[in-house]
């Protein structure tokens, strides 16, 4: 068992800077910041730009679920599972538009399991996604 090990997940969409997908130290996983970008395009879900960088189409809704979903990629690729989070800090563009619909879609994914949870409003994020969560797991000796 390796307490100390960085992870690149092949199954979630590449950091956009120089840092791992997931850092192990122990027996806790930290995620870096996983946003809803598509693995395999590097697309948005939901949202499309015309060519002057404005938005023509957008669904939060569809944000969410990519966020999830790649969140749970990371975690597959580190051996551990959607029950092992333990902290979950989530990172919105737009609080007043955009929190109702994530409170809605975070208690669909989090029913069985409930970490500890931090909502903080900010301005923007490095590329146009309008959610991004940060997450702690606690990993068993199976790992």
């Amino acid at each position: 068992m390796d307490s100390n090990k960085k992870y690149e997940a092949k199954s979630a969409p590449k950091p956009v800077g120089l840092y791992p997908h997931a850092r192990r130290v122990g027996n806790l996983l930290f995620l870096s910041g996983i946003g809803p970008r598509d693995p395999e395009t590097n697309g948005v879900p939901g949202l499309t730009l015309s060519s002057g960088g404005n938005y023509t189409s957008f669904s939060f809704e569809a944000q969410c679920h990519a966020v999830f979903q790649n969140i749970k990629h990371v975690l597959d690729d580190c051996g551990a599972h959607w029950n092992d989070l333990v902290d979950v800090t989530v990172f919105l563009t737009d609080m007043k538009r955009d929190f109702d619909t994530y409170n809605r879609i975070y208690a669909e994914y989090f029913k069985d399991n409930q970490p500890c949870r931090t909502t903080v409003g900010i301005d923007s994020l490095p590329t146009p996604i309008a959610i991004e969560l940060k997450c702690i797991a606690v990993l068993d000796e199976r790992l």
